[in-house]
């Protein structure tokens, strides 16, 4: 408990104004999105080095975070809950440029934004998150996120499918499908269905949830699994890539997830397709044919293209997860690298960590914790260094594991926002 203790200790917006895109000079660092990767390695950077111009391109006047929003999903949370906006960043001397990125030319290092305004850069940070691959998974076209949401970018479709399970009746099925890896957030479908089997418990005991999985294996699997067999038997049903899991298709019309072997009609359907990295990362030329974004694992910076660093979970990582805390913990890491290199100084080899909570129940939590060094070219998980949650704790110890969570999520968006 004391590393999960050290955990929890983790160390108006502004427009763009004119004078900002015609900055000259050495100095200029770039980050684009405005997440826990993009918006720490910005803070961080300016921290570091105040004499350095930075600017986040952040469309959004408002960041809707998706840790926690499984809670969001089975009632026990409000969406304001998981919103924070950018006036601290600002307050450290970041520049905001409320806009999107619209393209990147790499040759003559700059960023031309939406609105016309073009930014130069001496380096730049891409940490777009994720997209949804839309042709990943036949019949979830976008329009069918409507009928059959995802949820997997937090605001509106968090809501809709709540609104979904609120409307269904009891002794319907709910059924959700998890993608194979990689993908944001991996034990994310797994707390989901936690979280969704007691609202349905509590709300509606008459009702199943059908979890359908294109892998054997997942995130604290152990664990999750002696939980729902304590809190939920008979409720959740786990069908694994090798018993037939894996969705083909689904047909938004019917809320229906089609098999190898079989077809399930759902009354109230969560699809979660594949995914790919940003869509600035494939004009950047970052992204490689898997969709996501290789990088070196000491300064983050890409291997296709000198010059520009991806973090969070658009980046390969090698053994780091995608996950907030790791975006975090990378973002810090690179900012050192970058101040280190804009000062004609190599970056040292750092050591990460990550840590993952993951709630069962309200009053249960779980955790999965790694330390990752660079080796061979990408991050590795070094042994003995991380751990989980014990396999036996009593519920005195799940409901304090709980707790942790919620202050983890407390210290790490006032971190990264406050």
């Amino acid at each position: 408990m004391s590393t999960r203790r050290t955990f929890l200790k983790l160390t108006a917006a502004a427009s763009l104004a004119p004078a900002v895109a015609s900055a000259q000079g050495a100095g200029r660092v770039v980050v684009v999105g405005g997440g826990f990767a993009g918006a720490t390695c910005a803070r961080t950077i300016k921290k570091l080095d105040a004499k350095l111009t930075v600017t986040l391109v952040e469309p959004n006047k408002t960041f809707t975070a998706c840790p926690f929003s499984n809670g969001v999903i089975a009632g026990l949370r409000e969406l304001r809950q998981q919103q924070f906006g950018y006036d601290g960043v600002v307050r450290d001397g970041v520049i905001s440029a409320q806009t999107s990125a619209g393209s990147i030319d790499v040759s003559a290092k700059t960023v031309t934004l939406a609105d016309g305004a073009r930014l130069s850069y001496d380096r730049l940070v891409l940490a777009p998150g994720i997209d949804l691959n839309w042709s990943g998974l036949p019949g979830y076209i976008e329009a069918a996120a409507e009928k059959m949401p995802h949820a997997w970018k937090a605001g509106p479709q968090t809501l809709l499918l709540r609104r979904q399970l609120e409307a269904m009746e009891d002794g319907g099925l709910v059924v959700i499908s998890a993608p194979a890896n990689p993908f944001r957030c991996p034990p994310g479908p797994y707390e989901r269905a936690s979280l969704i089997a007691y609202y349905l418990k509590t709300k509606k005991p008459k009702s199943k949830l059908l979890l359908l999985d294109a892998k054997d294996a997942f995130s604290k699997q152990k664990l999750f699994q002696n939980a729902w067999a304590q809190l939920y038997p008979g409720l959740i049903e786990w069908v694994s890539l090798s018993q037939g899991g894996k969705v083909t298709s689904v047909d938004p019309a019917t809320l229906t997830f089609v098999t190898d072997f079989a077809r399930h009609k759902a009354s109230v359907a969560n699809v979660i397709p594949p995914q790919k990295a940003g869509a600035i990362t494939a004009q950047a030329g970052v992204a490689d044919r898997t969709g996501w974004c290789p990088v070196e694992p000491v300064a983050f910076e890409s291997t296709l293209q000198p010059g520009i660093h991806v973090l969070g979970d658009a980046a390969i990582m090698g053994g780091m997860p995608k996950s907030a805390f790791a975006a975090n913990a990378q973002a810090k890491v690179c900012a050192a690298a970058v101040v280190a290199r804009l000062a004609g100084k190599e970056p040292v080899d750092p050591r990460l960590i990550n840590t993952c909570y993951s709630l069962v129940a309200p009053d249960y939590g779980i955790t999965v914790a790694g330390v990752y060094r660079p080796d061979k070219g990408q991050l590795a998980d070094i042994a003995g260094a991380g751990g989980i949650s014990p396999i036996e704790a009593d519920a005195a110890f799940r409901a304090q594991e709980a707790v942790y969570a919620e202050g983890w999520f407390r210290t790490i968006t006032a971190e990264t926002f406050g």
